[in-house]
C-alpha cells in the first residue's frame, strides 16, 4: 500500500507547511537526510499550551504527540517534492515534552507519534528516538517534536 492510500484509510489529510515562528525555516536536505524543525502542537489552530505534570494528562499529550507527527508529514510531504512514498527509513525523532519536574511519562507521550509514524510508514516508519521532559516549550505548547528521515 502507498504512504496516501494509509494516510486516507486512517483518514488523515496532510496539512500544509507551517509558517516558522522564528529565524529558520521548515526543513533542510543535505543528501539523502532531510531534516525538519521542530514543531508545537496546536489545537483549534493556536499552539496547545499545558504542562505535564499539571494541566494535561498523558493520554491527552499522546493525542497531541499524534497532531504534531500530521503537521510533520505534511512539512515532510513538501520537503519530498510532494510524494511521501520517497520515504526510505523514518531516522529519528526528538520530542520535547513541557513538563513539571516529577512528571516521567515522557515517552508516552511521544508513542503518539511514533506509533503513527509506523502505521503510515510501516517497517520504514521505526525509527531511534529521544523523548525529554523541559521546563518550558516556545508559546507555552505542551509538546515539541522534530524529525530526521532518509529519501531514497
Amino acid at each position: 500500500m502507498n504512504v496516501y492510500e494509509k494516510l486516507k484509510e486512517l483518514q488523515i489529510e496532510l496539512p500544509p507547511v507551517s509558517v516558522p515562528a522564528a529565524a529558520y525555516v521548515p526543513y533542510v536536505q543535505t543528501g539523502n537526510l532531510v531534516f525538519l524543525s521542530g514543531h508545537i502542537a496546536r489545537k483549534d489552530g493556536k499552539p496547545w499550551a499545558a504542562q505535564f505534570g499539571r494541566n494535561i494528562s498523558t493520554e491527552e499529550g499522546k493525542a497531541a504527540a499524534r497532531a504534531v507527527a500530521i503537521d510533520l508529514l505534511g512539512t515532510l510531504h513538501a520537503a519530498t517534492g510532494g510524494d511521501l512514498n520517497r520515504i526510505a527509513r523514518i531516522v529519528k525523532v526528538m520530542s520535547l515534552v513541557n513538563s513539571t519536574g516529577d512528571f516521567t511519562e515522557q515517552h508516552l507521550v511521544t508513542n503518539g507519534a511514533s506509533e503513527l509514524f509506523g502505521q503510515v510508514f510501516g517497517d520504514k516508519g521505526v525509527h531511534a528516538r529521544s523523548a525529554f521532559g523541559v521546563a518550558q516549550i516556545p508559546m507555552g505548547a505542551c509538546v515539541e517534536i522534530e524529525l530526521i528521515a532518509e529519501l531514497s
